[in-house]
């Protein structure tokens, strides 16, 4: 697949993961936001990259892994929400984005005068 039609795909597979997992959230993790931050999907559509950033979380790796256990239906999700646009859905692969908790520990640090927790 040329590079100009993956970026579509990638940008409409984030489109209606995000308003599946806004789904998601309100079913069964109430008061938490969850984000698609990216997708990546390889030229031969087998495998499919998505980030996900959670806020407000304590305990991000116990939402992350009901992500990872619940991967099919939230695909087969996918599938009906795409009308059978593609012969083949890649297999999809959840990570979670820290970039947003890095940004934040930042500002935090910077608020605090710039004092480094790295001696």
């Amino acid at each position: 697949m040329d590079g100009s039609r993956l970026d579509k795909l990638e940008r409409q597979v984030q489109k209606d993961l995000a308003e599946i997992f806004r789904e998601i959230a309100q079913e069964h993790f109430k008061g938490i936001l969850l984000t698609v931050t990216r997708v990546r999907i390889s030229p031969d559509l087998s495998i499919g990259r998505i980030n996900l950033s959670l806020f407000p979380v304590k305990d991000k790796d116990v939402v992350m892994q009901w992500v990872r256990e619940h991967g099919n239906q939230i695909k087969d999700r996918l599938v009906r929400k795409m009308k059978g646009s593609l012969r083949k859905m890649p297999d999809f692969h959840f990570y979670l984005d820290e970039s947003i908790d890095a940004e934040a520990e930042i500002d935090r640090i910077l608020k605090q005068g710039g004092e480094s927790p790295i001696k």
